[in-house]
C-alpha cells in the first residue's frame, strides 16, 4: 500500500483507543480483492493504549493529530493522504472483500460523481438496532432513486474525491463528518448513494438503549449540536463522550453548561441587533 504516490483509494480512519477493534478492521482491509493501490491511514487521537503499534504492524500510515475530535482526526488523515478518492470509514468497522472494488466500480459508472456513499449495519444489535439502518438507508435510498438527491450518509461509508474537498468544519464535533461533509459536497457535483454494498460496524454506540440514543445521542449531541454549532461558528456543545466512558453520568452537566453558553450567545446577539438598530 504506497503512501509516497499518487493511489486511487486513501482509507482514513480516525482512532482513539481502539486497540479492541483496529485489528480486525485493518485485516478485513488487507483482505480486499480490488487489484489497484490504495493506502490506510489511521489517525492517532490523542490514544493512550496500543492503537497505533498495532496499526503499524498491518501496515497502515499513522498520522498523529492532538486537537481532540473526529473532524480534527478525519482532517489530519485526509490531509496526509495520496489517494485520488478519499474513503471515509471507522477503527470498529469491517467490510465484505469486494468493498473497495465496488466503490471503484460507482466512480467508474458515474465519472462525474464527486462522492459514492452507502449504508451501515450494526453487528450484534439489540432488535431495534437491526431495523434502525434499513428504515434509516431505506429511506435514503428511496429518495435518492426517485430524485437524485441524496440526503444522509455514514462516516463509516462514505468516498469522495479528494480534489472537491474543501476540509472538515472543525467547529462541528458531531456531524461535521457526515451532514456538514454531505452539504458541501452537494455543492461540487452529485453524490450518490447505493443499497447493494455494506460496512458492519459496532454497536456499541448502542448500549444505553433506544430512548438514550434518540434523544441523547442523536437528539443532542448530533442534531442539536450541529445546529448551534454552525450557527455560533464555534463549539458549543461538545463531543459525546467517548463510547468506552459511563456517560450516564457526565450528559446532565453538559447539558446545563451547553444550555447556559447557547442562552449567553444570544443575549450578545440581541443585544448587538439592539444596538445597531438604533
Amino acid at each position: 500500500m504506497p503512501n509516497t504516490r499518487a493511489v486511487r483509494f486513501s482509507i482514513v480512519i480516525p482512532c482513539y483507543n481502539e486497540e479492541k477493534y483496529i485489528a480486525k478492521t485493518l485485516k478485513s482491509i488487507n483482505q480486499q480483492d480490488f487489484t489497484g493501490d490504495f493506502e490506510v491511514i489511521v489517525v492517532d487521537n490523542n490514544s493512550t493504549d496500543n492503537t497505533a503499534t498495532i496499526a503499524k504492524k498491518y501496515g497502515a500510515k499513522i498520522v498523529k493529530e492532538s486537537r481532540p475530535g473526529v473532524c480534527w482526526a478525519r482532517q489530519a488523515g485526509t490531509e496526509a493522504s495520496n489517494g485520488e478518492i478519499i474513503i471515509s470509514t471507522d477503527a470498529d468497522t469491517t467490510f465484505d472483500k469486494n468493498w473497495l472494488a465496488n466503490i471503484d466500480s460507482r466512480f467508474i459508472k458515474n465519472p462525474n460523481a464527486v462522492a459514492a456513499c452507502a449504508p451501515c449495519r450494526f453487528v450484534d444489535a439489540p432488535w431495534w438496532g437491526e431495523y434502525y439502518p434499513h428504515l434509516l438507508f431505506g429511506a435514503v435510498y428511496t429518495l435518492y432513486r426517485l430524485t437524485g438527491f441524496t440526503f444522509y450518509i455514514t462516516a463509516t461509508n462514505t468516498a469522495f474525491k479528494k480534489n472537491t474537498w474543501t476540509k472538515y468544519n472543525t467547529e462541528l464535533p458531531q456531524g461535521g463528518d457526515e451532514l456538514d461533509l454531505l452539504r458541501k459536497l452537494r455543492k461540487k457535483g452529485k453524490v450518490i448513494f447505493s443499497n447493494n454494498y455494506f460496512v458492519y460496524t459496532s454497536s456499541r454506540r448502542l448500549d444505553h438503549g433506544l430512548w438514550y440514543n434518540l434523544f441523547v445521542t442523536f437528539g443532542y449531541y448530533y442534531l442539536l449540536a450541529y445546529y448551534v454549532n454552525r450557527i455560533f461558528k464555534r463549539e458549543i456543545i461538545g463531543s459525546a463522550p467517548a463510547y468506552r466512558e459511563n456517560v450516564l453520568f457526565k450528559i446532565p452537566k453538559n447539558i446545563k453548561s451547553s444550555a447556559k453558553i447557547i442562552s449567553d450567545r444570544a443575549n450578545e446577539y440581541r443585544q448587538s441587533a439592539a444596538k445597531k438598530s438604533r
